[in-house]
């Protein structure tokens, strides 16, 4: 696997330990590292989803990273494709996913849902995928 250009966000809680435990049962990621710190909390943790990867830290409000409770609001949505937004839906109102926007098709053929974890990070689950129509020449 060619690792060059991967983008792999990383999201910072106020309670990393319990934002993986929320992540895994509602949305279906899979912990494939978790490192505690001095703490009890998250030093640095990857998640996977199919073939990508997230990364989850406890905050650290003196480097700037903040989970979105200390924030004024959003700055990020983060999207995810799914191959059954119906199925993944009905796993994250299950385990009490907060679900800001329910399911809908959108005129450009994705059907999805949106929620928000226990911090409120914001996510967009659906069959959209980013850059499928993309032939490697610059729109326009």
């Amino acid at each position: 696997m060619n690792a060059i250009g991967l983008i792999a966000p990383c999201l910072f809680y106020r309670d990393a330990n319990a934002a993986i435990e929320f992540l895994v049962r509602a949305f279906d990621f899979r912990v494939r590292l978790q490192v505690p710190d001095e703490q009890g909390g998250v030093a640095h943790a990857e998640l996977t989803f199919r073939d990508s990867v997230i990364m989850v830290g406890t905050a650290k409000p003196a480097r700037g990273w903040q989970s979105p409770m200390d924030l004024a609001g959003v700055n990020q949505t983060l999207s995810v494709t799914v191959e059954d937004a119906d199925a993944h839906h009905a796993q994250a109102v299950a385990a009490g996913a907060y679900i800001e926007r329910g399911l809908e098709d959108a005129s450009y053929g994705s059907r999805g849902y949106e929620a928000r974890d226990p911090e409120g990070n914001c996510w967009y689950f659906g069959t959209y995928v980013p850059g499928a129509w993309w032939d490697g020449k610059t729109p326009g």
